[in-house]
């Protein structure tokens, strides 16, 4: 289905690695998976948000879960930020057919 979406294509899907190579170096930094950064941080948006994980695979479900023990201090939840801005994905997240009935896109 990747395929088919315009963040997964040509020039988007290079910029948008890229973003993801940032995100790796910090988790490596705390010896953690990117699925496990992304976990954390949403973790610590406050307690009124609740991360969703998409995973078809229960290991990556685990996987990500490990975030809920990684904590992330003030200056690792910067670099986070810094490194993946909002907006910094390229491309729709569909194609257009689709983002016509999204009212979060608008």
């Amino acid at each position: 289905m990747r395929a088919h979406l315009p963040r997964f294509q040509g020039e988007n899907l290079r910029h948008n690695l890229a973003l993801v190579d940032e995100l790796r170096r910090i988790a490596d930094a705390k010896q953690a998976t990117v699925a496990q950064i992304a976990f954390a941080w949403v973790l610590s948006r406050g307690k009124d948000i609740v991360p969703l994980i998409g995973a078809r695979r229960r290991e990556q479900l685990q996987e990500a879960l490990g975030g809920i023990d990684l904590a992330l201090d003030e200056q690792e939840l910067e670099q986070i930020e810094h490194a993946m801005p909002p907006d910094a994905a390229a491309g729709d997240r569909y194609g257009a057919p689709q983002m016509a009935h999204l009212d979060s896109e608008r």
